[in-house]
């Protein structure tokens, strides 16, 4: 559990780099807020729809008892509008890091900057933030099947769902965001899913506390800068690189 809680506090520390580097945190809202108003108006047309899908998928349950269609129905609402929203998460992310990459790269060099005095030399680039985007966004729809299903159990299935989908999804978000920081130092994808393995409570903590800000409307949009930032944190303490003092506070927008 303390692992963990480090991990989450990250996300708190990334915060403290709007007021090193205001400017490039500013610029990093952008992305995130064109993005999200494409996915936000996904979530709420398939939220208006759902009912009427959900009696399309359950024409069997028109014979039942009225209580018993409903309870179904509901739990099949539920677990669908609650996996489209943790897929929702997962490729906000994944586009909004792809999309984002210029200003999110200020971000990650303001905080290296920051926190170690240097920046690393090896270059991530936007074709493999693509890809690395790509793949996020097809192991989150693997994740938001799985927590459609544990849905539909009954009387438990929503919470179980929502706590699985949430690991799930933090598990992906951490490897994601940090995957910047880590290949910067030279690590391949391999590589960097061992060092997420040997510190898996601490990457958990950090993905888990990204995913519930996320979950709060506009909160994707407002904790993607500090995110970003608090994954290159998590990396110094994964891989112990010492920090130096403030000794600066640049901004990347120079």
């Amino acid at each position: 559990m303390r692992e963990f809680l480090q991990g989450a506090r990250m996300l708190l520390r990334g915060l403290g780099q709007w007021r090193r580097s205001p400017g490039a945190m500013a610029l990093g809202l952008i992305p995130g807020f064109l993005v999200g108003l494409v996915f936000g108006a996904a979530l709420v047309g398939w939220g208006i729809l759902l009912g009427e899908v959900v009696d399309d998928w359950t024409p069997f349950a028109n014979t039942w008892d009225p209580l018993w269609a409903t309870v179904l129905r509901t739990a099949i609402a539920v677990a669908s509008f609650g996996a489209a929203a943790f897929l929702a998460i997962v490729s906000f992310t994944a586009v909004t890091l792809a999309v984002g990459e210029p200003f999110y790269d200020r971000i990650w060099r303001a905080t290296e900057l920051t926190a170690t005095g240097k920046v690393p030399d090896a270059d991530y680039g936007f074709w493999r933030a693509a890809g690395d985007a790509v793949r996020l966004i097809v192991r989150g729809a693997f994740a938001a099947l799985a927590a459609w299903l544990l849905g539909l159990i009954p009387f438990v299935g929503g919470v179980l769902g929502f706590v699985v989908g949430v690991l799930l999804t933090g598990w992906l978000l951490a490897d994601e965001l940090t995957s910047r920081a880590l290949s910067a130092r030279g690590l391949d994808r391999r590589a960097r899913r061992a060092v997420l393995r040997e510190n898996r409570a601490r990457a958990l903590g950090f993905g888990v506390a990204t995913q519930l800000c996320f979950l709060v409307p506009l909160g994707a949009v407002a904790v993607m800068p500090a995110a970003v930032a608090g994954s290159t944190l998590w990396t110094h303490a994964a891989l112990r690189e010492t920090p130096t003092p403030a000794h600066r506070t640049p901004d990347a927008a120079r």
